[in-house]
């Protein structure tokens, strides 16, 4: 396998929430910036996509796009409509995390409507972390339907779902959106990742790539510089240096980021114990992990847990300081 497919492999996209938009233009709708991933894809009509700064984006029947990093941004049906917040809209619940925002009630459809279904997403990129940061603001199917012909059925679909109202449309939407922003993401690393030289030199140099290859495969090892630099076939000030120059951390600093990652999505995402992500990552006792992950971020891992189960908040209080 191939590094940048093996990374790929950590990939995760899950919906936050998800919004089916019918607008009737003039419209704005304004997204505020958040933490996660913003996705849209437009069933019916046309329109721009405005970022906080940059250029705007016109988008059509069949477009979609993601705003990987989260940024401010708006969708307008011209330049210069006014633009209202997200949360001003009145939102009608279609099921679990799925809502509805429906602007033909209050207005004449006179210039046809247009559909909109946009999600946020949480964006899990712990295996290609520095590259999200790289990532254009702005990332469209457009540019891969040429040489990846098996999104077009599922761009169709979407058109499909969001034309008829049929029982399950919208888990159905909200599944096929996570697939196509997926997609999207894949390419743009297989395409070449764009600027982001730094990052892609690193996947892309065969000897440093069996590094960063191995310290995913087994991020609970205890490397040492020695067994990196040998993994490179080095001595290990010129793997040091090398590390640094492509990736602008040192080696220890990334396996340290790449383990809390991973310990984030394994306890907050798959229900996994702390115990067991601690003797997952090589750390000899529970109190070392959590001593090492609130040194890194700032918080407890006992913070990860889900509020509210009594079982979960006996497990956090006894976690030491």
């Amino acid at each position: 396998m191939d590094l940048v497919s093996e990374l790929l492999s950590g990939m995760r996209l899950r919906g936050a929430s998800y919004s089916k938009l019918r607008l009737a233009p003039p419209f704005g709708i304004g997204f505020a910036p958040t933490d996660d991933a913003h996705f849209h894809f437009v069933a019916t009509g046309t329109l721009r996509l405005r970022p906080a700064d940059g250029e705007m984006t016109g988008l059509s029947c069949g477009d979609a796009v993601l705003l990987p990093r989260g940024d401010a941004h708006a969708l307008v049906s011209a330049p210069g409509a006014r633009v209202r917040p997200f949360d001003s809209y009145e939102t009608v619940p279609l099921c679990s995390n799925i809502c509805m925002i429906d602007d033909l009630a209050q207005k004449a459809c006179e210039n046809g409507e247009t559909l909109i279904f946009s999600g946020r997403m949480q964006f899990e990129l712990d295996t290609l972390h520095p590259l999200v940061s790289l990532m254009p603001q702005v990332l469209s199917v457009r540019a891969l339907t040429g040489r990846q012909p098996e999104l077009h059925p599922l761009l169709a679909a979407m058109e499909r779902e969001m034309a008829a109202e049929r029982a399950g449309a919208a888990g159905i939407l909200a599944r096929l959106a996570d697939v196509v922003a997926a997609s999207i993401v894949r390419g743009w690393v297989e395409g070449g990742c764009g600027d982001a030289t730094g990052w892609v030199e690193a996947l892309r140099d065969p000897r440093l790539g069996r590094v960063i290859a191995a310290l995913h495969r087994k991020p609970g090892h205890d490397w040492t510089i020695e067994e990196m630099a040998a993994e490179m076939g080095s001595s290990r000030s010129v793997f040091a240096e090398r590390f640094v120059a492509v990736t602008g951390t040192t080696p220890s600093r990334y396996l340290l980021a790449l383990r809390m990652r991973l310990a984030a999505r394994w306890i907050g995402n798959d229900g996994l114990s702390i115990d067991g992500a601690a003797r997952r990552l090589g750390y000899g006792s529970r109190a070392a992990f959590s001593r090492a992950y609130k040194r890194a971020t700032g918080t407890s891992p006992g913070q990860l847990r889900r509020a509210g189960d009594p079982a979960l908040e006996e497990e956090r209080s006894a976690v030491p300081s």
